[in-house]
């Protein structure tokens, strides 16, 4: 039933991925081009603000509204989900706008679109614990909102990019736990106590720090070290289950 269902849901987003085709856009004056795409980003019609804002920037590239049309794109792509094109996009404008008085919010579009790559259509669907999937996308997150705090502290985006590194920090944890286990589970007693260590040095105040004990506990004893056991399991009573 469960098979029969995802097939469904698949066959769905093929098939809308297939009747979607861009539409043929006018060749009507810039000044009207662009505020037609204003208006469908105003009222959420991505598809329609995509295919002005790409005529804009194609049939007048250095025109007066090209700075705006990328930024727009960027905008754009990204709420339509279209990730590819908006981190194309994003790295188009910083590589020929690097002092944009915007550049606050291009940094804080490209961490949202590295956030958005690292989601997972299976465990938001269902629920499922993918911790150990690809990290890359997380880190290239936060590194791009740590790098917005340090640049524009005092940015309108710069509280949430603050609140999104929380969530990145645990997330980059969960995975280098879940490498953990795996050495565990491998008997790679050596390794699983590494990547522990390095959890509790980089993510000390995390939950992952704190069961990432657990197992350094039981590579030790897999290992014989009596003494670092003891260690280990003073720590674990010292932090408790919240």
């Amino acid at each position: 039933m469960k098979y029969q269902t995802i097939t469904g849901l698949l066959a769905v987003t093929l098939l809308f991925g297939c009747s979607s085709s861009k539409k043929v856009v006018p060749d009507v004056p810039p000044s009207q081009l662009y505020s037609e795409s204003q208006e469908s980003l105003q009222s959420g019609n991505w598809e329609t603000a995509i295919s002005k804002l790409e005529a804009l920037d194609s049939r007048y590239p250095f025109g007066a509204y090209s700075e705006q049309v990328q930024l727009n794109l960027i905008y754009a792509y990204y709420k339509s989900d279209d990730l590819a094109m908006a981190s194309a996009a994003i790295e188009r404008f910083i590589r020929l706008n690097p002092t944009h008085p915007q550049m606050d919010w291009v940094l804080y579009m490209r961490g949202l679109t590295y956030m958005a790559q690292d989601s997972n259509f299976m465990q938001s669907l269902f629920g499922i614990d993918r911790s150990d999937r690809d990290p890359e996308p997380a880190k290239s997150a936060f590194a791009d909102f740590k790098k917005l705090l340090e640049r524009y502290p005092n940015s309108l985006y710069a509280k949430d990019a603050e609140k999104r590194m929380f969530a990145l920090k645990n997330r980059l944890a969960d995975y280098d736990l879940a490498t953990a286990d795996f050495y565990l589970r491998r008997e790679a007693w050596i390794a699983a106590i590494n990547r522990c260590q390095e959890i509790q040095k980089t993510y000390p105040d995390t939950e992952a720090a704190r069961k990432s004990l657990e197992i350094e506990a039981k590579a030790y004893k897999k290992l014989g070290l009596t003494k670092a056991v003891q260690r280990t399991e003073k720590l674990i009573q010292l932090n408790p289950e919240i």
